[in-house]
């Protein structure tokens, strides 16, 4: 009740910009949330077979991969409001001609144009937030932010299913039913676009974390390119790996807990979303531990903590066992992520703020999107329990290894 009441009333002082720009997030986020929960159930009804959706999946992912550093690079040099604008509103069009076509081809070009358009808002949005609020509040901003559009994402998948359920009951025929809440999450998406409208363009600026209130004083000589280019670099090296560790974990937690424990599917479906609900409330904790220990002291903490849990859910035979200890995962690990975008945020210049988390996101994403056949080929060779544990552990190994390179590359000095 103290969180709510402090955000409420932090709410009110925050600038117009800022608070446009979370509810056109809102209605972004429940929106994609809504149309992806049911979209290859779509597929699978529409008569294709299950490597259709897998086909509609990697032609997205890879036309997203493609687009971040070129969206970043000219993020950096163009109005952010008015891509941020464009990629709501097209992301919405295109997503109403997805529930609406049926033929392969048509299925495929509509994807690569989501992957495009969705690439605008994954690779933007932190840096439009920096260059709204003050450094000093940035971390606060992007926790809550973090949480609003998990909380938005979940809210969607939940109700995608509900509604289609309830239109089945009423008599609706599956297919129908599936394309209705489909166009329903195309116009939420499409609605997002007006908020963004609304907002005033912000004037690009280097902010140093003091504001220059007088144009005539001398100004500090911007940090050297160089810097902030191996600094990004390395950046993107810690997280490539963790980004091939969740590659290894992460996208099959689903066939994890089917496989191994025989889980139904809507208990399966429950666990995930209990998962989101955890991490919600882990990413608000993260600012008060950063305030008193720093950024960085934070991020390998709650990394760190997380492995124990990653390796009791790789072991374990127990459901009760495995379903606690990837709860504490889930939030541990994902508690750091809005310390991860204030760190890369703050250090880096506004001029290079977009490419910065283009590269990051571009990094995570390779590693993400090139374990799959690694991880397969480790679950069909060892079976359902030597084979998670394998993956489960290397994930872990991987995780380690980059808290301990972030923290030896960016701690911060003791004053």
């Amino acid at each position: 009740m103290k969180w709510l009441q402090s955000t409420t009333a932090e709410w009110k002082g925050w600038s117009r910009n800022i608070r446009l720009f979370f509810l056109s997030n809102m209605l972004y986020q429940f929106g994609t949330g809504l149309f992806s929960v049911l979209y290859n159930l779509y597929i699978h009804e529409l008569g294709y077979p299950d490597a259709m959706s897998g086909t509609v999946v990697s032609m997205q992912s890879l036309a997203t991969a493609i687009c971040f550093i070129p969206i970043g690079l000219f993020g950096d040099r163009a109005s952010r409001k008015r891509l941020l604008v464009i990629g709501a509103l097209c992301s919405g069009i295109v997503l109403a001609g997805r529930s609406l076509f049926e033929s392969e081809s048509s299925l495929l070009t509509m994807a690569v144009l989501t992957g495009i358009f969705a690439t605008v808002f994954q690779v933007l949005a932190i840096p439009f937030l920096a260059e709204n609020v003050a450094k000093a509040d940035r971390l606060r901003i992007f926790s809550i932010y973090s949480a609003f559009v998990l909380a938005a994402q979940v809210a969607g998948s939940l109700g995608g299913g509900v509604i289609s359920d309830v239109l089945q009951d009423a008599g609706v025929s599956e297919l129908l039913s599936f394309k209705l809440v489909l166009l329903a999450g195309s116009i939420a998406t499409i609605g997002a676009f007006l908020p963004l409208q609304a907002m005033r363009e912000s004037k690009r600026a280097d902010k140093a974390g003091d504001s220059r209130e007088s144009s005539s004083l001398p100004k500090p000589a911007p940090a050297p390119v160089n810097k902030e280019i191996s600094f990004i670099v390395m950046f993107a090296v810690v997280e490539l790996l963790i980004g091939i560790g969740s590659g290894l974990v992460i996208p099959y937690l689903n066939l994890y807990f089917t496989n191994r424990f025989e889980i139904s599917l809507s208990g399966m479906s429950f666990l995930l979303s209990l998962g989101q609900v955890m991490t919600i409330f882990s990413m608000l904790i993260g600012p008060t531990l950063a305030n008193r220990i720093g950024q960085v002291r934070a991020i390998v903490i709650f990394q760190t903590l997380s492995l124990p849990f990653l390796l009791i859910t790789g072991f374990t035979n127990m459901l009760l066992v495995a379903s606690v200890s990837f709860l504490f995962r889930q939030a541990l690990m994902n508690a750091a992520n809005p310390l991860l975008s204030a760190t890369l945020m703050n250090r880096v210049s506004a001029r290079n703020q977009s490419l910065a988390n283009s590269v990051m996101q571009t990094a995570f994403m390779l590693g993400w999107a090139t374990m799959g056949p690694v991880q397969s080929h480790i679950i069909t060779s060892h079976g359902y329990y030597w084979g998670y544990a394998i993956t489960f552990s290397i994930t872990g190994f991987l995780y380690v290894t980059a808290s301990l390179l972030f923290f030896t590359l960016f701690r911060e000095k003791r004053k």
